[in-house]
C-alpha cells in the first residue's frame, strides 16, 4: 500500500491506495496548532495539535487502530507545490532532493515549507520507509522557453522569475484518465476556487495559464486572475504590500465581484452581481483559451476538472458558448484527483526499482 500525503498551512491531508490505485482509505487533521478535527473514513473525533508532527502521529494512530499500521506501507508519497526549475520530474525523497526542495522555497513560501513539514515528520516516525514526492509544477517543464520567459532583464529572469504554472498533478491525473484515448490537442480546464487552464499537445504541456505564482490567469475564486502590473504596484503604494497581496489572493475573484467565492450559491442566486461575476468567471476562460488553443495549433477535445469545472454544468455550458467558433468538439469531465497521481508517480518509481 501507498500512503499520500498533503501537508497544507493548517490541515493535514492523506489518503491510501493499493497497488492497482484503489482508494483505501482517506482523511483529514484540521486547524493544526489549535482545536480541530481529524476524520478517517467514517470516524470523526476532535483534536487539539501542536503542529504536522503531532497530526501525523494522530493520524498514524488513527490509521493503526482502523487495519492500516505503518508495517503494511510499502511506502509514503507527498504532493510539493514548487520544484522550481530543478525538480520536474517525481522524485525518491533522498537528502539531495529534500535539499533541493527547500532552494525553492522562496518561489513558494507558503506551501513548500508546510510540505516539507510532513516531509520530516514522517522520515522521523518511520526514517526506513521509502519516501517520494510529486511537485505541482512538473507538468509544465515541457513548455518551451517563449512560453515561459516573461520580458524582462536576464538577472530578474535567473532569478527565477519566469512562469511555472500550477495544477500540474490535476492534469497529469487527466492524461492518465484518458490512457490511449487521449485527444491529441486538448484543451484542459481545472477549475474550483483555484482556477487554471492547460494546453496539452500529444500528452504534454505547452502552455498554461497560471504564470510565476498561482495569482495570474483566469478569474478565481478569491483570487483576481491577470491583472496589470503597474494597478499593482499604485494599490501596493496606497495599501502597502502585504495587504495588497492578501487583496489579490484572498479578496477578489468572485468573492470581491459578487461577495461570494461559491459558485454554487452564485448559480442559485438572481441577482445582478452574481450573474456578472459567473459572467466574468466564464469569459475569461474562454478568453485565456483561445490563447491556449493557438499555442497547440488547434483543438480536438476539451475536458473539465475541479470542482466547479465537474459540478457546474452551467459554467461549462457558458464557457463552451464562448468557444463555439472553433467548431463543434468533444467535451469531457474528468474527475479531479492530485492523490491518484501522486500514487501513481510513486509507484512507477518504484516499478524502476528507485
Amino acid at each position: 500500500m501507498i500512503l499520500v500525503l498533503n501537508a497544507g498551512s493548517s490541515s493535514l491531508k492523506i489518503e491510501v491506495f493499493d497497488e492497482n490505485l484503489g482508494s483505501l482509505v482517506s482523511g483529514r487533521v484540521t486547524n493544526l496548532g489549535t482545536a480541530g478535527e481529524l476524520k478517517l473514513g467514517e470516524i470523526t473525533a476532535r483534536i487539539e495539535t501542536r503542529d504536522h508532527a503531532d497530526a501525523l502521529e494522530r493520524m498514524l494512530a488513527a490509521l493503526a487502530e482502523a487495519g492500516y499500521p505503518l508495517s503494511r506501507f510499502a511506502a509514503a508519497a507527498h504532493r510539493v507545490v514548487h520544484g522550481g526549475t530543478i525538480l520536474t520530474q517525481p522524485a525518491r525523497l533522498t537528502p539531495t532532493a529534500i535539499a533541493a526542495i527547500e532552494s525553492v522555497i522562496p518561489l513558494a513560501p507558503l506551501h513548500n515549507p508546510n510540505n516539507l513539514a510532513g516531509i520530516y515528520a514522517l522520515q522521523k516516525t518511520a526514517p526506513d520507509m521509502p519516501q517520494y514526492c510529486s511537485f505541482g509544477t512538473a507538468f509544465h517543464a515541457t513548455n518551451s522557453d517563449v512560453a515561459v520567459r516573461y520580458a524582462i532583464p536576464q538577472t530578474h529572469h535567473d532569478a527565477g522569475i519566469r512562469r511555472y504554472g500550477f495544477h500540474g498533478l490535476s492534469y497529469a491525473n487527466m492524461v492518465a484518465d484518458f490512457g490511449d484515448a487521449l485527444p491529441a490537442r486538448l484543451l484542459a480546464f481545472h477549475l474550483g476556487n483555484g482556477t487554471s487552464l492547460c494546453a496539452i499537445h500529444d500528452g504534454k504541456s505547452v502552455a498554461t495559464s497560471m504564470g510565476y505564482s498561482p495569482l495570474s490567469g483566469l478569474t478565481m475564486g478569491t483570487r483576481s486572475g491577470d491583472i496589470d502590473g503597474a494597478a499593482v504596484l499604485r494599490m501596493s503604494k496606497s495599501l502597502g504590500e502585504d495587504e495588497t497581496d492578501r487583496m489579490l489572493n484572498k479578496n477578489s475573484g468572485l468573492q470581491a465581484l459578487a461577495g461570494d467565492n461559491n459558485m454554487k450559491t452564485l448559480l442559485e442566486r438572481d441577482d445582478d452581481d452574481a450573474r456578472f461575476a459567473v459572467e466574468h468567471f466564464c469569459y475569461w476562460a474562454a478568453r485565456h483559451a483561445g490563447s491556449a488553443i493557438v499555442a497547440m495549433g488547434g483543438v480536438d477535445a476539451v475536458a473539465f476538472t475541479g470542482g466547479i469545472g465537474e459540478n457546474a454544468a452551467p459554467v461549462r455550458d457558458r464557457i463552451m458558448q464562448h468557444l463555439s467558433l472553433f467548431g463543434d468538439v468533444p467535451v469531457h469531465v474528468i474527475e479531479a484527483d492530485e492523490e491518484k497521481q501522486i500514487a501513481r508517480d510513486a509507484l512507477a518509481l518504484m516499478a524502476e526499482g528507485r
